[in-house]
């Protein structure tokens, strides 16, 4: 055997046991925890969890353009993530809605609340007035770029809005964190963390304003209004939140009041049954879609068949292994990308065997067969494949500027599946098949799917010719 051969072989073993080892199901065999950081992903319909389309409510005489659509999508995912959902999804869909999609969703009413909520943070100066919780104020940052006034807090009766401008003194873009705590007499509070160049000002303000109450404002809603007693600098605590509450509050208020308000105008929530019942069922489909194909090669193929299925199944390591690894979040529509793809790379291989057997008709050498049936089959599987995958690349953009996850799922799985079947036709099965050829146990044309009266009529269409 030739040692580029061998090279090529070898090469091909090796790629092959670290794909099958990167797919291999369970968290056995794992190392440095590599198979553990790169789980199988599933999506909303095989997992389970909340789906949520919201749409924006800007303010009269407000237009929702796509810078303000994209940083409202960005605050989102920060809560999202917030929230420790495995795999969720959060991108724009048309003008004025994103859809947040978050498998696994334990608790949907409170992931909608942190959703939905805007959480504009405000500081400000209520000019030595006590305002009571609930009330709803003006402040100098109630401009018509910024959020409108909000619903009071769950279970109060505020006052009308009070049409009187407060001065704020510290807004929400001045945090650096907040987080859950307590107080010294025990009462939950969330507190809150500033810049160095708002502290100073918040020292400078809370100074000078001793004995007298400010307001901590939420959404446009008088959440507490403590009397300062003492300078405060890059620190606070806003008491007056219910348990259940701050923790909600402490994280919409580290990810940023939304850019404009939203309202839930669809939400549905998936059944884990529902997606173990399609895993299954998908599962059996490739199963038996594989084994039909399998089968059809080796009756109609023989050796070379026998070839297409063992690339097949390093095609399958291979695809799977790249699901884990960039990773691909597994949807339904993705796993019928991927079984699409099957077919693609079964196409690839009959489209070389059919021209190998062609070559061999003609009285071409075994070697200078296989050389050619490759080299003159490769425009055919080139101009196929990087067609479907300019497709699978306007499919994905298109999904991802609809929402429509089920597009993306299955453009992104299609796409990648088949790359990888150009790979393992042109290059695995060409080096396995000329391995197993230059081992010298196949000699007979039989074994390439040429029968002797296949050899007979072109002999003799040969002759006539000549």
């Amino acid at each position: 055997m030739q040692l580029r051969l061998w090279h090529r072989l070898v090469l091909v073993v090796l790629i092959t046991l670290v794909a099958g080892w990167i797919a291999l199901p369970g968290d056995s065999w794992d190392f440095a925890d590599y198979r553990d950081n790169h789980p199988v992903r599933l999506g909303l319909d095989l997992q389970g969890g909340l789906q949520v389309t919201l749409e924006a409510r800007p303010p009269e005489g407000v237009d929702v353009n796509e810078r303000t659509l994209e940083a409202t999508r960005n605050t989102l995912e920060r809560r999202v993530n917030a929230l420790g959902v495995s795999e969720p999804l959060v991108q724009t869909r048309g003008s004025d809605q994103i859809v947040v999609e978050l498998p696994g969703i334990d608790d949907p009413d409170t992931a909608i609340e942190v959703l939905q909520d805007t959480a504009l943070l405000e500081i400000v100066d209520s000019r030595g007035q006590y305002l009571p919780p609930g009330t709803l104020v003006n402040t100098s940052l109630g401009s018509a770029d910024e959020v409108p006034l909000a619903t009071p807090v769950a279970g109060q009766e505020p006052p009308p809005a009070d049409d009187t401008v407060y001065e704020t003194i510290i807004s929400g873009s001045d945090l650096t964190d907040a987080y859950v705590t307590t107080t010294q007499t025990g009462q939950v509070a969330v507190a809150f963390e500033l810049t160095s160049d708002a502290g100073r000002d918040f020292h400078q303000y809370t100074s000078t304003h001793l004995g007298q109450p400010m307001s901590i404002v939420v959404d446009k809603t008088v959440i507490s209004s403590p009397v300062i007693n003492a300078p405060i600098s890059t620190s606070g605590v806003i008491e007056g939140v219910g348990a259940q509450e701050a923790e909600t509050l402490a994280l919409q208020l580290r990810s940023g009041a939304l850019s404009v308000p939203m309202d839930v105008v669809s939400s549905r929530t998936i059944g884990p049954s529902l997606g173990q019942t399609s895993i299954e069922k998908s599962l059996v489909a490739g199963a038996l879609g594989l084994a039909t194909v399998g089968l059809f090669m080796i009756l109609f193929y023989r050796l070379p068949g026998v070839v297409s299925v063992v690339a097949l199944l390093i095609y399958t390591a291979l695809v799977f292994a790249l699901f884990r690894i960039i990773p691909v979040t597994l949807t339904l529509a993705g796993i019928a990308g991927f079984i699409l793809s099957i077919g693609m790379a079964v196409d690839a291989n009959v489209l070389i065997f059919a021209r190998l057997k062609e070559e061999l008709l003609v009285g071409r050498r075994l070697d200078r067969a296989v050389q050619a049936g490759f080299e003159h089959a490769w425009p055919s599987i080139r101009d196929s494949n990087v067609s479907t995958m300019i497709t699978c690349v306007i499919l994905y953009w298109f999904g991802q500027f609809t929402g429509a996850t089920i597009i993306t799922g299955f453009a992104l799985t299609l796409f990648v599946g088949v790359a990888v079947s150009m790979f393992t036709a042109m290059f695995v099965s060409r080096t396995l098949l000329q391995a197993v050829l230059e081992s010298g146990w196949f000699t007979s044309n039989w074994w390439l799917g040429i029968d002797p009266d296949q050899q007979r009529i072109a002999a003799a269409e040969a002759g006539g010719r000549a």
